[in-house]
């Protein structure tokens, strides 16, 4: 059927009017090439353009075009019927895999045949969580949590300490070797030994690697097996053994208020809060926050403090399924790993507590890679064709070797997001591809890099992140060129630029209040942190506060 189809597809037919102006007798003809893919209306306002037709055989011509392609079409699907018949007449095609085709289809399309949607183990898993963690089991969940957490921050200590070790004992190895370099050895002694030492690194890494990943897939199993166990004893109200299941030990995470304050402060040293309102008429109220800090500072768990891991995961796991999450921006290049610079540093920190709701930030990142290649296989082809069109200069095939060299890479601007529910703050990760040129002092609100932010802040919007953290200066580490004018005119970009896209968001969410946080680097000087402070409400429209007196 399929033959049949294509011989009547694409055949091209001529179209014929005949039309009188004054006693000249006309006729236009136009070829079309059927089934015809564009509208009848916009064909018709084409031709009268095209040919300059008089105004009065408008509508003549549109009824008479309409009728030809809606004719001819019609008599194509008849032909393409008949074909059809006849093959299965004839028996060439088979009569009960045709009904079945047909039948599955019908099954899928029409909702009444459809079958139910089964409801998946993540789904069931996440609402039992959000059952527990708003009912007096959540500090047992907590607890278990840290419990696993503990264990695993061993495991990585263990592993740790074997790594340095091997790598001091290679050292004195190599030591030895290079003192009798052009003695009793040669250099190929030396790149022998060098190559030995490396893979006995990679044997090592690759044997802690995969007893942490065995590990944290246990810990996962047990802690799902577990939750969902203890969800169904409380639905049971005769179970004895319910109060003994979710008691927690006050011994196990007893800790100082002021000791759990101490270390608050003094992980945020600097740190500035304001309250603004936006919008023309109707206001939506935000609250700012500028802060001197590490940005994996909010990922990061407090090992020193059980009860302080405890209290900073409560807030993050509660909201873990709601419509209240936070999210913060990572500035990363364009390789899709985690392998080198910040991106190595926050898996690490994924890495030190498992994640028992999403994927491991490895399997995240494998997935962002597959979606990468499919997207670029698709722009790639539409780039192709569009060159094949036409005649194009040799800018454009430059341009297009360069877009094949980065196949598998993104490109400044775009952004990639991963999901966590073992960090300490944040809920979603926004991976930002940026270049050196973030680091120039001539970038403008259409850079890559402020286009991204723009496009983080509407998913933001779309999915219910309603706490975001932005590096200001678009750097996460200090450098020489970066002087306090070029801090300054990059800060006043990134604030005059994130306040309009704000204003953006009251169109796109209906004016939601939110919260977004501003990232300074640790190096950077406190008079020039208060200079920042100083600049952010001129810029934004701080509320002020009323003093109410009372006239005696």
């Amino acid at each position: 059927m399929k033959k049949n189809r294509e011989r009547f597809c694409n055949r091209e037919r001529e179209f014929v009017y005949k039309f009188k102006v004054g006693s000249q007798c006309l006729e236009l003809r136009v070829p079309l090439r059927f089934p015809v893919q564009e509208n009848a209306s916009h064909l018709h306002g084409r031709l009268m353009l095209l040919h300059s037709l008089p105004c009065f055989i408008e509508k003549d011509l549109k009824e008479a075009l309409t009728q030809f392609i809606e004719e001819e079409s019609l008599s194509d699907y008849d032909r393409d019927a008949e074909a059809s018949l006849a093959a299965v007449k004839s028996g060439e095609v088979d009569l009960h895999q045709l009904a079945s085709t047909w039948a599955k289809a019908y099954a899928e399309t029409t909702l009444e045949h459809a079958r139910p949607e089964e409801p998946s183990w993540d789904e069931d898993f996440a609402d039992v969580y959000h059952d527990l963690i708003h009912s007096p089991a959540s500090e047992t969940l907590l607890n278990l949590e840290h419990n696993y957490f503990v264990s695993i921050s061993e495991l990585i200590g263990e592993r740790d300490v074997e790594l340095k070790k091997l790598r001091e004992r290679q050292g004195i190895e190599m030591e030895k070797v290079m003192q009798e370099l052009g003695k009793s050895l040669t250099d190929q002694d030396v790149n022998s030994l060098a190559a030995q030492h490396f893979e006995s690194q990679q044997d090592l890494e690759n044997k802690w690697s995969n007893e942490l990943k065995q590990s944290t897939a246990i810990q996962k199993q047990e802690y799902q097996e577990w939750v969902i166990k203890l969800h169904q004893d409380l639905k049971n109200p005769n179970n004895s053994s319910l109060s003994e299941e979710i008691k927690v030990q006050p011994s196990q995470f007893r800790e100082s208020v002021e000791a759990i304050g101490r270390i608050y402060e003094e992980q945020r040293k600097l740190e500035e809060s304001f309250t603004i309102h936006l919008g023309a008429q109707l206001k939506t109220m935000h609250n700012l926050r500028l802060l001197r800090a590490d940005m994996l500072d909010f990922c990061k768990h407090k090992r020193n403090h059980r009860s302080g891991v405890k209290l900073h995961r409560l807030q993050t796991a509660l909201s873990l399924y709601s419509t209240s999450l936070c999210g913060l921006v990572l500035l990363v290049d364009n390789r899709i790993n985690s392998y080198s610079g910040i991106k190595r540093d926050f898996a690490t920190v994924c890495q030190e507590c498992t994640d028992f709701h999403f994927p491991r930030i490895e399997e995240q990142l494998e997935v962002v890679q597959q979606v990468v290649l499919y997207a670029r296989t698709q722009r790639r082809s539409k780039l192709k064709e569009s060159l094949d069109s036409g005649n194009q200069n040799g800018g454009n095939d430059d341009k297009t070797k360069n877009a094949e060299r980065n196949y598998l890479n993104v490109l400044p601007g775009e952004f990639y997001i991963t999901r966590h529910s073992n960090l300490s703050e944040i809920h979603v990760a926004f991976h930002l591809c940026v270049d050196d040129h973030v680091k120039s002092g001539n970038i403008t609100a259409r850079d890559p890099a402020i286009m991204g932010l723009r496009n983080i802040l509407k998913v933001c919007c779309t999915h219910d992140i309603t706490t975001i953290s932005i590096p200001l200066l678009l750097v996460h580490d200090m450098s020489e060129e970066m002087t306090i004018p070029w801090c300054l005119r990059r800060a006043e970009l990134v604030f005059k630029c994130v306040k309009g896209f704000m204003m953006e968001m009251a169109s796109w969410d209906g004016g939601i209040s939110r919260t977004v946080q501003f990232l300074v680097p640790q190096s950077i000087s406190e008079e020039m942190f208060y200079q920042l402070s100083n600049m952010l409400p001129q810029i934004f429209r701080v509320s002020s506060t009323l003093t109410l007196t009372s006239k005696h």
